[in-house]
């Protein structure tokens, strides 16, 4: 497919990623009203000009970018608008549709800031370290400021709130990819052998007990599981990209396991969780009614197949948390089965394209961001999508692009943006790869070897 070709594709998603959004908006209206809302065209023209600014950067700035990454991000974000719109029809008081929009306003200028500034990803590399320590700062202010639902994750001054471990885990990634390119190898055959594993130096492992240490650490001291899921997830699943030993998985899930269970046993809110997740219906039980996870589980068994349509469902009655943590339960209420299945394929859409640019990358750094940037999602939508089904406990995460919280929209906007340069440089190592072998003594290429790998024509990546 031609450059040309590429970016006009993502015209045509984003166009059909605004259609999309701007009907779930009228439908919403026409469930609860029987009449278009009154927003509906400046809904649809906002979105469409954000969708067009972000187009526009990569067009001239990043013109070999993977072609589907942008419109999922686009309409992932307006569904999310419509979905927070619908609930805010039921809590008037509480309008969070307007400032939603706001971040996301603020999420594409910083999505364009990045396609633009950002020349090059191997120049992250040079910053890995300041970025862990950027990191560990975002990750310990919270800890001076009062606890919201038991959780300290907020930083909260004169009416305005941050969540700051939502930037630092993009910090993170790029400190595990630069640490990890450096130190693979030595991981990966250094060290004593000790039965099945091969351990290697202090030196060279003492970054991974720290890593450790500080996923325990935020879990005890913020009583954020979610947050200290994700960031051990991410680091085992690069350290295992890095390595391709699959010991190092089998430690990092017992170390995972034996943290969780200290702190489970201990940590009265971390324990709160997991009895809640145990026992899911004990409130009802005991005459106080249905708690959040339970009525979160209601409205998936409501929904059923097709679900009610929107804006005609009751996940509203989860509470004050239905527009965050549990927007996903308004998906499965009123979207049904057929819509979760949608939502989850646009993530993991979204997820193996980042995938697919770190393949193609010639460079280690490029091919273990793309990946831990990519495992970012998927470890977010596991987390939640766990939770409120279920599956495991309750973590207190957004879902990405979807739910209300401007910290995580804005995170997620910039992840998408870096896997936009990341695909790009793909697509020019793929071009190389192809000059490369046009030069091999012998005409390879010409002898019918074909023609480079490319991620985006379905053919294979070294």
């Amino acid at each position: 497919m031609r450059r040309t070709g590429r970016r006009g594709v993502e015209v045509l998603l984003m166009g059909l990623a605004v259609l999309l959004s701007v009907c779930g908006y009228c439908a919403v209206g026409l469930a609860r009203h029987g009449a278009l809302p009154q927003g509906a065209a400046g809904y649809g023209a906002g979105l469409a000009v954000l969708a067009l600014l972000a187009h526009l950067a990569v067009r001239f700035r990043a013109p070999g970018a993977d072609p589907v990454l942008l419109p999922i991000a686009v309409l992932l974000n307006g569904l999310g608008l419509v979905l927070i719109y619908r609930l805010d029809l039921e809590t008037p008081g509480d309008a969070a549709a307007p400032t939603q929009l706001n971040w996301s306003t603020l999420g594409v200028a910083l999505f364009v800031a990045v396609v633009v500034v950002l020349d090059d990803h191997r120049v992250l590399r040079r910053y890995a370290y300041v970025c862990v320590a950027g990191a560990l700062a975002l990750l310990t202010v919270p800890i001076f400021f009062p606890a919201v639902n038991g959780a300290r994750i907020w930083v909260r001054v004169a009416g305005f709130s941050l969540q700051p471990g939502e930037f630092a885990k993009v910090l993170l990634a790029v400190f595990f990819a630069g640490y990890l390119a450096a130190n693979g190898h030595a991981l990966a055959h250094s060290g004593r052998r000790l039965w099945w594993l091969r351990l290697p130096t202090g030196r060279v492992l003492g970054p991974v007990v720290a890593i450790w240490l500080l996923s325990v650490g935020v879990l005890v001291l913020e009583r954020d599981l979610g947050t200290s899921l994700l960031f051990f997830g991410l680091f085992v699943v690069l350290l295992y990209v890095a390595t391709g030993r699959t010991g190092w998985v089998a430690v990092g899930l017992l170390l995972a396991v034996a943290g969780a269970l200290a702190v489970g046993r201990l940590e009265p809110h971390v324990h709160g969780r997991v009895e809640d997740w145990l026992h899911p219906f004990a409130s009802i039980d005991a005459g106080r009614g249905p708690n959040q996870l339970a009525q979160s589980l209601f409205a998936f068994a409501a929904g059923g197949v097709l679900g009610t349509g929107l804006g005609e469902g009751h996940s509203v009655l989860i509470g004050f948390a239905a527009k965050s943590d549990f927007i996903l339960a308004t998906a499965g209420e009123e979207l049904g089965l057929a819509g979760l299945v949608a939502v989850f394929g646009l993530y993991a859409l979204l997820v193996e394209r980042g995938y697919r640019a770190g393949l193609a990358l010639r460079d280690a750094f490029g091919r273990l961001l793309a990946v831990g940037l990519a495992s970012i999602l998927a470890l977010q939508v596991f987390v939640i999508a766990g939770g409120v089904t279920g599956l495991i406990p309750l973590t207190g995460m957004a879902m990405p692009f979807l739910a209300q919280g401007g910290s995580s929209l804005v995170t997620n906007w910039v992840i998408v943006a870096l896997l936009i340069r990341l695909s790009d440089r793909a697509r020019k190592d793929a071009a190389e790869r192809e000059d490369d072998l046009a030069r091999r003594p012998g005409g390879e290429k010409a002898a019918g070897s074909g023609p480079a790998a490319s991620p985006y024509d379905g053919t294979a990546a070294p």
